[in-house]
């Protein structure tokens, strides 16, 4: 009876003061910071849930607004890609003749490749775009003039440092110098007036002649209405009388 007594009273004991606790940090000021906190948040949302309710076209703005700043932000390129689209158009151009190699694409090219070579590239990310510009030093050299933050670049200069952009998963700079890298504008310098205002085949165009190529290699086929009646019947007579000259002969011999 004593012992269920006290344990008893030790329980009731134990949850008072618990409840105790619980009071004295809900009504600390911790407490009351987060439960304003939580009441500013919540009054916010419901707010925002109004707003959109009561103007639907400003709020799919602000939602197409938000879904492409999240869309820039995922397909962000970094400076891996960078150097495997730069290392992918050196070696396209590298399996073309110099005859026939673009001299816009193949010189830009090669001058990335030198600063990559040199360690002058550099690469900076904004979140929903990248940059990619050059430095005058290698980050390893220790050559004062490379670590002297009073003789470093200015930031205003760093618009005519800048190599390429990256946007949307492409670096749109390399992909319009490597545009036509195979056709090699100085062969067309020297061309007549008229043959230089040609303007080239559309796809369209390119196509109907492949297949027009392709069927003049295919056999002739003739249906029997194309065969001319006097035709047929000359070459069954001409079977005909040769069959009898052969059976003939093979008579007299016998």
């Amino acid at each position: 009876m004593a012992a269920s007594l006290l344990l008893r009273r030790w329980c009731t004991t134990a949850a008072q003061s618990k409840g105790s606790r619980l009071d004295r940090l809900r009504n600390s000021r911790v407490g009351v910071w987060c439960r304003s906190l939580l009441s500013d948040y919540k009054e916010a949302c419901r707010e925002s849930l109004v707003s959109a309710w009561e103007r639907p076209f400003k709020a799919s703005v602000y939602l197409g607004l938000l879904g492409g700043a999240w869309a820039c932000y995922a397909t962000n390129p970094d400076d891996t890609s960078f150097e495997s689209a730069l290392l992918e158009s050196a070696n396209q151009l590298g399996l073309l003749s110099p005859w026939i190699r673009s001299g816009t694409s193949d010189g830009h090219v090669q001058s990335l490749v030198r600063l990559r070579n040199e360690g002058r590239l550099r690469y900076a990310s904004l979140g929903v775009a990248s940059l990619t510009y050059q430095a005058d030093y290698d980050p390893t050299v220790s050559l004062y003039e490379a670590h002297c933050s009073s003789l470093s670049v200015p930031w205003a200069e760093l618009p005519d440092r800048v190599l390429d952009v990256g946007f949307a998963g492409r670096w749109w700079v390399l992909d319009t110098k490597m545009k036509d890298y195979d056709i090699n504008e100085e062969e067309f310098k020297h061309l007549p007036p008229a043959l230089a205002a040609t303007l080239p085949p559309s796809s369209q165009e390119t196509e109907q002649n492949e297949k027009l190529h392709a069927e003049s290699w295919k056999a002739l086929v003739m249906d029997q209405e194309d065969v001319e009646p006097g035709v047929g019947q000359g070459v069954a007579g001409e079977s005909g009388s040769t069959g009898q000259e052969a059976q003939t002969e093979t008579q007299a011999q016998a």
